[in-house]
């Protein structure tokens, strides 16, 4: 099969998946928008997957570019770049024409907009929809998506390059006593709580916990200084399994965050997990109280307290919770991706 991805900003974690495909003797074409600077990935592409840069074309000449590929299948990022809903609905009805999405349903103004919208602007170009989980496909059935032709597991860790870091806390003779963070450095991340949370617990416990933070962003120059924090910028994924074997629990204190590959990535890795419940991977990769603690989202007193729960469990404590985390995270792979994206074309 020919497979043809309309994208906005690549991922590693769907580099893995584009592997798969071509491992499994499949064509897979890629029109890419330019790397997002606050997450510079470079990217190892297969010898059978192509690469186009969107900058490089027109929307006649991608769509042009689309006819002379003949896709099998065609997915595209949401419905933000108007060249690429014009080469949707120009194969919609020949092949299927998959739009991806991570959106929540909310039910704000604009949501409640796209639901009117939808019939002219999705349903002319777009015959199926693939979302990570729940959250999206409840927003996708609210867009007129039947559910035979919604797809969940859109978005997949990089299983097989963070499974094996488990054992650094699934067999750890001597529990890592470090709290981790990976993301950017904006507001939506809720950083800003996780450094008030974490300075007043270093005040009010005597512990031997560090917080050690992993990536880059706006507010980067403004990150809190302690001696117990770390600030580690950005990592390209072979250098942040280094980091990631002398590091514990991971948190993510986002205030907004449609998915979060990153908790698939640490719950394949093994680590118990603190995460806002504004994280819609949460849903699928962390059971509360199991493998980690969910806390109410902006809310830094009950962040606080999770971490607290965290710093006083013993050795045996996390090291169950990080391999029910290990068992959460392989429960979707690359390869399961792979799989859903090839049934499109039995869906059709």
């Amino acid at each position: 099969m020919t497979i043809l991805f309309l994208y906005t900003e690549l991922a590693s974690y769907f580099v893995a998946g584009v592997r798969e495909l071509c491992q499994r003797g499949h064509r897979v074409h890629i029109v890419r928008w330019p790397v997002n600077k606050e997450a510079p990935f470079e990217f190892a592409f297969p010898d059978a997957a192509r690469v186009y840069e969107r900058s490089n074309y027109k929307s006649a000449e991608l769509l042009q570019l689309a006819r002379d590929l003949n896709p099998d299948v065609v997915v595209a990022s949401g419905w933000v770049d108007k060249a690429y809903l014009r080469v949707c609905r120009h194969f919609k009805g020949k092949v299927p024409t998959v739009m991806s999405m991570d959106n929540h349903w909310l039910g704000g103004p604009k949501q409640q907009l796209m639901r009117v919208l939808a019939p002219w602007v999705l349903h002319r170009s777009f015959s199926h929809a693939w979302v990570p989980g729940s959250p999206q496909k409840n927003y996708a059935l609210k867009l007129g998506f039947k559910a035979e032709r919604i797809q969940t597991g859109f978005y997949s860790a990089d299983v097989p390059l963070f499974a094996p870091e488990a054992v650094y806390r699934t067999q750890a003779g001597d529990y890592p006593r470090r709290f981790v963070y990976v993301g950017r450095y904006i507001k939506a991340k809720g950083l800003d709580l996780l450094f008030r949370a974490w300075l007043e617990l270093v005040q009010e416990e005597q512990h031997a916990w560090e917080l050690w933070c992993v990536g880059t962003g706006d507010l980067f120059e403004q990150r809190v200084q302690h001696p117990s924090i770390k600030h580690l910028g950005f990592l390209q994924p072979e250098r942040l399994k280094e980091v990631l074997r002398e590091t514990g629990v991971f948190v993510l204190p986002s205030r907004f965050e449609p998915w979060g590959v990153v908790v698939h990535e640490m719950a394949a890795a093994g680590f118990p997990m603190v995460v806002s419940d504004a994280v819609g991977a949460a849903t699928q990769f962390l059971a509360d109280g199991k493998n980690g603690f969910l806390f109410r989202n902006n809310d830094f007193r009950d962040l606080k307290s999770k971490l607290r729960k965290i710093i006083q469990m013993d050795t045996d404590e996390l090291k169950a919770m990080a391999e029910k985390s290990r068992s959460e995270g392989l429960k979707h792979s690359p390869a399961a991706w792979a799989e859903r994206c090839l049934s499109f074309a039995q869906l059709s």
